[in-house]
């Protein structure tokens, strides 16, 4: 009986010596041999990964570098080069990245965005290095450029911004605030302060064309004495404009000034008024193109606001060169970039976007 029960006592020892040696690989205890904490690691295990896993994710989400898609290409996705603002930008872009030696593919959306998608997707196959992109909708261009951004490749906005922060690397435009109001308030004084007007609009998917309305009326709504009497939207193209306006002038023949969110509307206002006989109408644009400032210097528009498209492009590709090489552009996502207004005063000083002091 005594050789039984001490058999027992050793095969009872044996056991508490193995759950102890367990318990140290799971988690080493305190006190390893007592056998009550030893029992206890188990519930506590799983609680491991957990508390692992959310000092692992910031840092994957911190990692803001993008390598590029590995080929040495730049693709510049802009709205249609028949406008000569996005062909400037295009332009522009395109020569600045030759000269730093990268192969470039430049490309129209044309303001569709299931065409500018199309045109990411593309990008994203040629292993494109980076994307230069004037977007196609503030909403509309936040899922490409995350599509983008998840292949690893970083895309830099110019002229309009998108509704979503760090997703693009940059998004530089141009003070379209400063400069509509700037513009605004050389019109009021063209204007005498007092009359009827009416507004052209841009495309309402487009953040700057309620920028530069808002901008607008925060001047000229300080006048009781100037009244608009129609708004329509023109959706940023000469023809709409002239048609527009043409419209316009016929229902309130009475308006002596027009406002418009972008040359290329203002330059269709103009052609209506002048086939309309009505040289006395003061019309204003945002943008600063060779159109308008032809048409300022013969007395048919009153003014526009340059924006310094060929600068905004050109910052663009060095940022993306930097970006590349470097890892970060050194700057904030958001740039603004003061718009200049041009009037009969200082219009010989503007060519091609590019203001010469």
């Amino acid at each position: 009986m005594k050789r039984k029960a001490l058999a027992v006592l050793l095969s009872a020892a044996m056991v508490v010596s193995m759950m102890a040696g367990c318990g140290s690989k799971e988690a080493p205890a305190t006190e390893p041999t007592e056998a009550t904490p030893a029992a206890e690691e188990p519930e506590e295990a799983p609680e491991a990964p957990e508390a692992e896993t959310p000092e692992e994710a910031p840092a994957a989400e911190s990692a803001e570098a993008l390598p590029g898609g590995g080929s040495n290409i730049i693709y510049i996705i802009t709205p249609s080069h028949s406008n000569p603002f996005f062909k400037t930008e295009a332009d522009t872009a395109t020569a600045k990245a030759q000269e730093l030696g990268y192969e470039v593919k430049a490309v129209s959306h044309d303001d569709d965005a299931t065409k500018q998608s199309e045109l990411f997707d593309n990008a994203i196959a040629d292993k494109a290095a980076a994307i230069i992109c004037d977007n196609a909708g503030a909403d509309a261009t936040v899922a490409a450029v995350q599509k983008a951004r998840d292949a690893g490749i970083p895309t830099f906005l110019i002229d309009r911004e998108i509704n979503q922060d760090g997703v693009a690397i940059s998004q530089i435009v141009a003070n379209n605030y400063q400069g509509a109001k700037a513009i605004a308030e050389a019109w009021v004084e063209a204007m005498g302060e007092e009359g009827k007007y009416a507004e052209l609009l841009g495309k309402e998917s487009d953040t700057n064309a309620g920028v530069r309305s808002s901008a607008f009326h925060e001047v000229i709504d300080q006048y009781d004495t100037l009244e608009m009497v129609a708004q329509q939207t023109a959706n940023w193209e000469q023809t709409e404009g002239y048609e527009k306006t043409e419209t316009i002038l016929q229902s309130n023949p009475e308006i002596t000034g027009i406002i418009c969110g972008n040359d290329t509307m203002a330059v269709g206002a103009a052609e209506a008024c002048k086939a309309a006989g009505r040289s006395d109408i003061k019309i204003i644009g945002v943008d600063g193109s060779d159109e308008a400032a032809a048409l300022i210097k013969n007395g048919e528009m009153t003014g526009t606001a340059l924006q310094q498209c060929a600068l905004l492009a050109e910052m663009a590709v060095e940022q993306a060169d930097k970006y590349l090489k470097e890892g970060t552009t050194g700057l904030e996502e958001k740039q603004l970039v003061d718009c200049i207004a041009i009037t009969a005063d200082n219009v010989d000083k503007l060519s091609a976007f590019v203001y010469s002091e």
